[in-house]
């Protein structure tokens, strides 16, 4: 008889409750060391949450590959991409929409950063002088960390960094870039301007060291993008909702995690110049 009463108690709550809706996750490049992706990214996931009316949760990836294959799998409905990483995403699950972009990513830079022991001073010129040393990029996927100074390497020597540089080496992240060169294990670097700048301001680059010795023309870089079928799965409207919570974006704290002043409306269009580019240099197809 208890039993009974039970599972009628149980069930009549079944009954009563609302479904909980699938929980919406998102990733992001490992563009920096573990430890701030996790400070940062969490921070978003509580705002989101307080913002959606789903379950909102981050999860961290090994790799800038491993960001677009799980977009690509449907393990997660919203990224943080670079450019590049953005593009071919998008290009993988039809109808995915860049939604959103720090407002310094429509004129993103990266620096070209060298040891004190190569003698490279600062110049508005690209540094011919680099040719011969040792040279290590972030991630082989990363916009700013391979893409755009790889571009502008093959356009000065007309010949890919192999038969530039001494060594060239691909250090997987823009925070262990700045180590390289600053401890010498390597001559010459590209980063993320935006590091750059926050580590210095940090206090945690030693400049004596290390210093910028180029900065590149300007270029369309970071940006949310959301999976073609995330109205489908959550509800009508609800890219527009995610659009919106990520421009509302205001606390400076949260902001400066990033960093960034605020974000801005992008579009897939926003990123030709990237497949462009890429498609020169035969990154992508």
């Amino acid at each position: 008889m208890l039993k009974t009463f039970r599972r009628a108690f149980v069930l009549s709550l079944i009954l009563v409750m609302p479904a909980f809706a699938d929980t919406f996750v998102f990733t992001a490049i490992p563009d920096a060391d573990e430890t701030r992706l996790k400070e940062r990214f969490q921070s978003v996931a509580d705002y989101l949450d307080s913002k959606l009316d789903v379950d909102v949760r981050y999860i961290p990836v090994k790799s800038y590959a491993a960001a677009v294959s799980a977009f690509r799998n449907n393990q997660v409905q919203l990224a943080w991409f670079g450019g590049l990483s953005g593009v071919r995403a998008r290009a993988l699950v039809p109808g995915s929409e860049a939604i959103a972009q720090g407002k310094e990513d429509q004129a993103f830079e990266t620096y070209f950063i060298a040891h004190d022991s190569t003698g490279l001073k600062p110049s508005d010129d690209f540094p011919m002088d680099i040719k011969g040393n040792t040279f290590t990029f972030g991630s082989k996927g990363s916009t700013s960390g391979r893409l755009m100074p790889e571009y502008h390497i093959r356009e000065a020597f007309n010949a890919a960094p192999e038969e530039v540089f001494e060594r060239v080496g691909f250090s997987g992240n823009h925070s262990r870039t700045i180590r390289l060169v600053e401890a010498g294990t390597y001559q010459v670097g590209a980063v993320n301007f935006k590091v750059w700048e926050k580590e210095v301001a940090s206090g945690d680059v030693n400049t004596d060291d290390v210093q910028v010795i180029w900065k590149t023309p300007t270029y369309p870089d970071y940006q949310w993008t959301i999976r073609g079928d995330a109205d489908q799965r959550f509800g009508d409207g609800f890219t527009d909702r995610v659009r919106q919570a990520l421009l509302n974006m205001s606390d400076p704290a949260l902001l400066e995690k990033f960093p960034r002043s605020a974000f801005v409306p992008a579009s897939n269009a926003d990123y030709e110049p990237i497949r462009n580019t890429a498609e020169k240099i035969g990154i992508i197809d």
